[in-house]
């Protein structure tokens, strides 16, 4: 299958763990790729944020009240939360939590934005359903998000927040009492749920996961009839380099696609690159080519290979040719 400029782009799904008590399920069906209903934020006040770095090595945890950041724009309200994300070392798995304190909670929404700062998706707080306490964690509203990055994206960034609409609204929690009467498999008390008001400030934790067999594209792009993934960024335009206040976020110029030669296994000359690949980006594309020709997709293996050595790639056109004779 032929792939468009537009498909090399940054491709997320996203998941729920459950329903929000009291919420229909229309209400979260939600279409990340819809920004319509995400505040407008002009790109300067984007550019005055602090972004905090999270890896894959650890838990980030953010208390809204000590180090939340002020963003006075739109429907937004209260201190804000902005993390930056690594972006070239597979798919992202990126699940963000809010502990519900004293019957109070934070509701979250989430603004993705691509490695220049553009809005890309919007995930809002009733995709963030409430979930019991377990024996090592509290009361929380929590949400799944996942992203493939695209080729030559560096960093994505997410913004956190609540807004005036969220204040309005409540969440309806679990009695302990009937969460221990239902885990020890006695009868349930009927005696009314807890209240948490929605609140300006939280405890956050952010933490992210990767996968290095990922495959670049996702979702219904060979073949599927579910529903579209949401693309984000362009690899066919140098990307902006974007100074952040607390660090330097140094985005590399991203690749200029071009078509792979007609035929199915006469991979493109290398481009000449100066600076060598990360070992991280280098396995991430190997694997993707392994995987694109055990699929029998010699096409996306080739348009893979070219990708990889316009960005420094040493080995991927041996992974390409062993993967092919071993096809054969």
């Amino acid at each position: 299958m032929k792939m468009k400029k537009s498909l090399l782009a940054l491709c997320l799904t996203a998941g729920l763990l459950a329903s929000l008590p009291g919420v229909s399920l229309a209400d979260v069906n939600i279409v990340p790729q819809d920004l319509s209903a995400a505040p407008a934020i002009p790109a300067s006040a984007l550019q005055q944020l602090q972004w905090t770095p999270v890896d894959q090595t650890n838990t980030q945890k953010t208390n809204l009240a000590t180090t939340g950041q002020n963003l006075n724009v739109g429907d937004i309200t209260g201190p804000v939360a902005a993390y930056s994300v690594p972006a070239s070392i597979g798919e992202l798995t990126i699940t963000l939590s809010s502990e519900v304190n004293k019957e109070s909670v934070f509701a979250p929404n989430v603004l993705v934005l691509d490695q220049n700062l553009t809005p890309a998706a919007y995930f809002p707080s009733s995709f963030f359903a409430y979930e019991e306490p377990g024996v090592m964690s509290a009361n929380r509203l929590e949400g799944v998000i996942k992203l493939t990055p695209a080729l030559g994206q560096q960093k994505l960034y997410l913004l956190v927040f609540t807004t005036h609409k969220d204040l309005q609204q409540t969440t309806t929690m679990v009695d302990p009492a009937k969460a221990y009467a239902k885990g020890n498999g006695n009868a349930v008390p009927d005696i009314p749920d807890p209240i948490a008001r929605h609140g300006t400030t939280g405890e956050l934790s952010l933490k992210v996961r990767t996968s290095s067999s990922s495959s670049i594209l996702v979702g219904p792009l060979f073949g599927s009839k579910g529903p579209g993934p949401v693309t984000v960024g362009n690899t066919a335009a140098p990307a902006a380099t974007y100074a952040a206040p607390a660090a330097t976020v140094a985005a590399a110029p991203a690749p200029t696609y071009s078509a792979p030669a007609p035929a199915p296994v006469a991979a493109p000359a290398p481009a000449v690159k100066t600076e060598p690949v990360l070992n991280d980006t280098e396995s991430y594309f190997n694997q993707a080519i392994k995987q694109a020709v055990d699929n029998g997709d010699v096409d996306k293996a080739l348009k893979l290979l070219d990708e990889a050595e316009r960005l420094g790639s040493t080995s991927a056109r041996k992974t390409f040719i062993s993967s092919v004779k071993g096809k054969g």
